[in-house]
């Protein structure tokens, strides 16, 4: 049995979010809330989802010797995340993410990479014992593309199952990366992107990607659920939403991912992964922030189940 059920390579940013009446236009000012610190970036988001849900998770990033980094190593800690590899840089700062969140929760969001521009590939060879620990390996684009590329390569050498979420959506994804995709998880707008307009619908542009090269694909649809394109190539399935009173959806994406991953290291399969993601994902919008928002999985056991 592997050492650890999920580990994820990627980002850690301190969100520094506001929330405001409306979004200001171009060149206006409008006033918003109190400032909130917490702990954010796709990497440890999904990092924290998945411990919080109890499977035994690993984070292999980089954060500035700052009381950002602290901020978020403390976090992954609450969480019941293993942060032994999460590589503390002297002088850098960490990375950040500035979130303007509107009366409907929806969020507008500036990056800036601070420490995690310098996780490389060394970094990720010199932890190919952990990868060949885990079950599966979850990987987004926070970090440099050249990273995310080692580490798919390390994880289909060692035999982990590689999940990878491309977002920020780049123009076109690493074929070395997407071949190894099982799934590619991206939401409407990214699978549209990404699909290069193939088709009009989640179906299509899910057909699309798995052409592309993914071994298979979940579509996210925010309060419809999602859609799921399986490696054996019959009919995707649709996975109902569960209604949920939507307070602030930062972060929700990364609570479906870092979910999917737990299920799927569990040996779910993937339609089955995303029911409980879609779950997770929906207790996650109901409050504020990224990884204060995510359910344990007591507290999913309250939520509804999809049909």
């Amino acid at each position: 049995m592997p050492d650890y059920d999920v580990l994820v390579v990627g980002s850690a940013n301190a969100d520094l979010t506001v929330r405001v009446d409306r979004r200001p236009g171009p060149g206006e000012t409008v006033t918003g809330g109190d400032l909130v610190e917490s702990a954010g970036g796709k990497g440890a988001n999904q990092a924290a989802a998945a411990a919080r849900l109890g499977a035994r998770t690993a984070l292999l990033a980089r954060v500035g010797d700052d009381a950002y980094g602290q901020l978020l190593l403390d976090a992954q800690r609450r969480a019941g995340t293993d942060v032994r590899h999460v590589l503390v840089e002297r002088g850098a700062r960490t990375g950040t993410a500035t979130i303007v969140v509107g009366p409907d929760g929806d969020n507008a969001i500036v990056v800036s990479p601070g420490a995690n521009a310098r996780l490389s590939p060394a970094d990720v060879t010199a932890a190919r014992a952990l990868v060949a620990a885990s079950a599966v390996v979850s990987l987004q684009l926070e970090v440099p593309a050249r990273t995310v590329r080692a580490a798919a390569t390390v994880a289909a050498e060692e035999g982990a199952r590689v999940v990878f979420n491309p977002s920020p959506a780049p123009e076109r994804i690493d074929e070395q990366v997407l071949a190894v995709a099982d799934p590619l998880v991206v939401n409407e707008h990214e699978a549209r992107q990404l699909s290069q307009g193939e088709g009009n619908t989640a179906e299509e542009w899910a057909a699309a990607l798995r052409h592309c090269g993914a071994r298979s694909v979940v579509v996210t649809l925010g309060a419809e659920g999602a859609l799921v394109l399986g490696a054996d190539g019959r009919r995707p399935v649709r996975v109902p939403g569960v209604p949920a009173e939507v307070v602030d959806t930062t972060g929700a994406g990364d609570a479906f991912t870092g979910a999917l991953a737990v299920r799927l290291a569990g040996g779910a399969s993937l339609e089955e992964a995303a029911r409980y993601a879609v779950r997770v994902g929906a207790a996650a919008v109901t409050r504020p922030g990224a990884q204060p928002s995510y359910p344990t999985a007591r507290e999913l056991d309250r939520q509804p189940a999809t049909g």
